[in-house]
């Protein structure tokens, strides 16, 4: 029997013609913050909406430990506490009562739900707006804040799988850093945490697995480390190009053999192999000196690097003529 708490195969959901969900494979298990990574329209909300029940899949099945979430809905979503992308409802309450409200509709009695509320206030440092009422209009208190409550909602109860969608929206660096230590006390304690994101670079050093989605498939999948190229043997040389310039990894036959490449904009990001670090290096000051790049830099991968450079495959087989996904 698997260990996982959340265990997805196969799933698959359609709206009309376009794919959102195609034949995904996702597990998450006790004690792992599981990033789910993707551009925007990749699939991630959608997967998120079945497993908590909102939406039926086509195809494939969903476990939450070990209960069928498609069969059962209503007995695996009181095993799933959830952070939605948009705003909680706290109009007319104060940030404590509203997560005090979540603890006990968790189970938590009314004693040890005020206790949690204190402790997240100052985990959080949002003590000195817990008693202040929100008001309509984004009156009363700010976004972060309330986003900050949003979170503390499904981090106050102990529950096997938390799912966190874009959870540090509007919340400003000394707090995100918070948070970002809080979800991985989550996962340490036990539960299972699946993290939607797109700050990547920060979310990195709580994560123990990612999954890459890209136009509803994935796309990319395994431990931070692996796929950031932890072994030592592959390098990111990051070229900075002048306004209109061409790609030159592309025009002007450079002496070693890039893995991957992904252009953003005027920045190019391609990924070659250790051995090759001396002679990539000679070449991209030869560019310099020439004026087709205006900067260069050779450093080890980063997730984020990573995660540009296998969506960007994605994007190149499309070109070549694959089928368009949502």
């Amino acid at each position: 029997m698997s260990d996982a708490i959340l265990e997805i195969e196969g799933l698959t959901k359609r709206f009309g013609t376009m794919v959102a969900n195609d034949g995904v494979d996702l597990r998450v298990r006790p004690g792992e913050v599981v990033g789910l990574l993707g551009h925007n329209g990749a699939g991630k909300t959608t997967l998120i909406s079945q497993v908590v029940g909102l939406l039926r899949p086509d195809s494939g099945s969903i476990r939450v430990v070990g209960v069928d979430a498609v069969a059962n809905a209503a007995t695996a979503r009181r095993c799933v506490a959830l952070q939605s992308q948009a705003q909680a409802p706290l109009d007319g309450m104060t940030p404590g009562q509203a997560i005090e409200i979540a603890g006990q509709l968790r189970g938590m009695s009314r004693t040890a739900a005020r206790a949690a509320v204190q402790s997240l206030a100052d985990e959080l440092d949002i003590r000195d707006w817990i008693k202040r009422r929100a008001l309509p209009d984004g009156r009363g208190i700010s976004g972060g804040v309330r986003r900050l409550t949003s979170f503390a909602m499904a981090a106050v109860a102990p529950v096997p799988l938390i799912i966190l969608d874009e959870p540090t929206n509007d919340v400003d660096a000394g707090r995100r850093r918070r948070l970002w230590n809080t979800v991985r006390r989550l996962a340490d304690t036990g539960a299972g945490v699946l993290l939607v994101t797109h700050n990547i670079a920060e979310a990195e050093h709580v994560m123990d697995e990612i999954v890459v989605l890209d136009r509803g498939r994935v796309v990319a999948a395994g431990s931070t480390s692996r796929l950031r190229g932890g072994d030592g043997e592959e390098l990111r040389l990051e070229l900075s190009l002048p306004p209109d310039g061409e790609d030159p990894s592309e025009s002007l036959d450079p002496p070693v053999t890039f893995g991957r490449r992904a252009r953003t904009g005027r920045r190019v990001l391609l990924t070659l192999a250790a051995s090759d670090a001396g002679e990539a290096a000679v070449w991209a000051t030869r560019l310099r000196a020439a004026g087709d790049i205006e900067a260069y830099t050779l450093a080890p991968m980063t997730l984020e690097d990573a995660y540009l450079a296998a969506t960007a495959d994605v994007d190149a087989a499309l070109t070549d003529g694959e089928p368009a996904h949502v």
